[in-house]
């Protein structure tokens, strides 16, 4: 049974989670160039985890490369992420992320091949109606730029998560991370040429920094990327799925909070903004609690069709 310091540690994993972006806001060098050295100091940290506890790290070069790949898919969901936040503002990227449950309530049944819940299609629906309002009163080029980025931030964090859940059932899921690390580092390099060819203020990459912009980057990477993962796995063995579910909610609510009292005049936003992130975090919130319901229905449908059926264990 999880004890109070339990919750307290949960709500501080879930609160380090929504200050990454603020994190990402602060720190001056551009959001290519942040990734590159988050997924590079976060890799050598997990790295060294990994090596103290003993943990399997090689599982055969087929393993490796496709976990590498996932890396790939990471780096381009981080720079959107990050660069969603300064085009337009950390709340606006928040709420664009809050759309992650709308992919993969489509996503997943589309992997898997299963078919997408009734209850499911309804919150999607909230979720589209909640960006309508946003498109509505938030006009700006800018703001749309942002919410665009943040959204397709959104879908490339469902893709890896769901491959993510596949993956831990194989490998140890600090390995998975120390490899998609190091995979997100290295997509982010091979994205360089690029980047400075068409992107890149004066075609050249931007790696210097303050000391304050180390410091939130030690921050962003051993508290709110090696300490959180570590801790909200280990956590996860204390919490129910459902519980985890709804409390993890939370992080964009903390997110925008804090970006309202950090940057003020930036974080002024429309009331529409704030009616359609409403309407997104109310279907993201009401998400675990219809889905359980919708178990427990089919678990009560499947006992009156089989009332004298006897489970089986294997030990």
């Amino acid at each position: 049974m999880p004890s109070l310091k339990h919750f307290i540690e949960l709500h501080f994993v879930i609160f380090l989670w929504g200050f990454t972006a603020i994190l990402g806001k602060l720190i001056s060098i551009p959001a290519v160039e942040l990734v590159a050295l988050r997924t590079f100091i976060t890799a050598l940290a997990l790295g060294a985890i990994i090596y103290k506890r003993g943990t399997p790290f090689w599982m055969g070069r087929a393993m490796a490369l496709k976990i590498i790949g996932v890396g790939f898919i990471i780096a381009a969901h981080w720079i959107l992420f990050f660069a969603a936040a300064r085009v337009a503002s950390v709340s606006i990227c928040l709420v664009g992320m809050a759309t992650a449950s709308l992919w993969t309530a489509f996503l997943e049944p589309l992997i898997s091949k299963t078919k997408v819940k009734p209850h499911e299609i309804l919150l999607a629906l909230l979720i589209i109606l909640g960006l309508y309002i946003i498109f509505q009163h938030e006009t700006s080029f800018d703001s749309i730029i942002g919410i665009a980025m943040a959204v397709g931030s959104a879908l490339l964090a469902s893709i890896f998560t769901i491959i993510n859940s596949r993956l831990v059932k194989l490998v140890p899921s600090t390995t998975i991370t120390c490899y998609e690390m190091a995979g997100a580092c290295l997509g982010t390099v091979l994205f360089f040429p690029i980047y400075t060819q068409f992107f890149a203020a004066g075609g050249t990459l931007a790696f210097g920094m303050q000391l304050m912009d180390w410091v939130y980057l030690l921050v962003l990477t051993l508290a709110c990327t090696v300490y959180a993962y570590t801790a909200g796995v280990r956590l996860m063995q204390r919490f129910s799925a459902y519980t985890m579910n709804l409390t993890v909610n939370l992080e964009p609510v903390y997110g925008i909070i804090l970006a309202i009292l950090i940057f003020p005049e930036s974080e002024k936003l429309s009331s529409g903004f704030y009616l359609g992130a409403s309407v997104i975090l109310l279907s993201v919130f009401i998400y675990p609690v219809l889905d359980t319901f919708d178990k427990r229905r089919k678990k009560k449908k499947l006992q009156q069709t089989f009332p004298d059926s006897v489970v089986v264990r294997k030990d």
